[in-house]
């Protein structure tokens, strides 16, 4: 039977690849790289530089695929995402059956950890759920942004005793602070939900490009730096052409002991 590998490759630096994460690299027949057009060509670029870098296999190669644009969201956000994971899963239901043997392994490189805000696993569930090609699956964890963020601005995510909640910035938007978590990690923004709150003495700590040669970071009470960390964005991402970014809202003071 096909073998399938998932393999997290961190957050945009190639030495965030674990030992396990380049084991696996090693182990697979076919490296499946999607390419998500020319504005985010460096995606695919970094997926080739940690190719380059740590495939030693003779007998590995390369398979770059399309990823469909998803539409902008209507009325339902989550019909809008169901179509879309639908026409990506056709495209990696023909990938595991046309380019990787009955026996064979194929690998797909995946941004940050599979587990975070990635629908990869998701979407190989429909796969199989098809019926048209069997595949055994293998998942190997990477570095998320998150840790990422956490170690640019040398802090810890949670403080003594208090929780912290992993959103993103729809929800940030819709929600507010969690009233039960004293740090709020934010992904998936791009509308700079922070300036949705009201409380100008939350202290935000913000990154982007984490862990590459770009990395922005930017913190402060976010009366005082929001402004700033618009502008940075923007004009990160009208260079570059698209922006990856997350960051954590803390509530002033220490929690209560419990």
């Amino acid at each position: 039977m096909r073998k399938l590998l998932v393999i997290g490759i961190g957050a945009g630096n190639p030495d965030h690849m674990t030992v396990q994460a380049i084991s696996s690299l090693n182990r697979a027949d076919v490296l499946f790289i999607p390419d998500k057009g020319a504005k985010k060509n460096d995606l695919a670029e970094l997926r080739r530089e940690i190719c380059d870098r740590f495939v030693t296999n003779p007998k590995s190669r390369r398979v770059e695929f399309d990823v469909p644009v998803r539409a902008e969201p209507t009325s339902s956000y989550r019909s809008t995402v169901d179509d879309w994971h639908e026409a990506i899963a056709a495209i990696y239901e023909a990938l595991i059956r046309d380019e990787i043997d009955e026996d064979g392994c194929g690998a797909f490189l995946i941004w940050g950890d599979p587990s975070l805000y990635d629908s990869a696993l998701r979407i190989l569930e429909r796969v199989r759920l098809r019926n048209n090609v069997a595949f055994e699956l293998e998942v190997i964890p990477g570095i998320t942004a998150i840790q990422a963020l956490a170690a640019s601005h040398k802090m810890a995510l949670n403080r003594i005793g208090d929780s912290f909640l992993v959103t993103t910035g729809r929800r940030l938007t819709e929600e507010g602070l969690a009233s039960n978590a004293g740090s709020t990690v934010v992904m998936l923004d791009g509308k700079c939900a922070f300036n949705t709150l009201a409380d100008p003495d939350v202290v935000i700590h913000w990154g982007a490009y984490l862990g590459t040669p770009d990395e922005i970071i930017v913190s402060g009470r976010l009366g005082d730096v929001s402004a700033e960390i618009e502008k940075v964005r923007e004009e990160a991402r009208r260079q570059k052409g698209w922006i990856m970014d997350t960051y954590l809202l803390r509530k002033p003071g220490e929690p209560e002991d419990i």
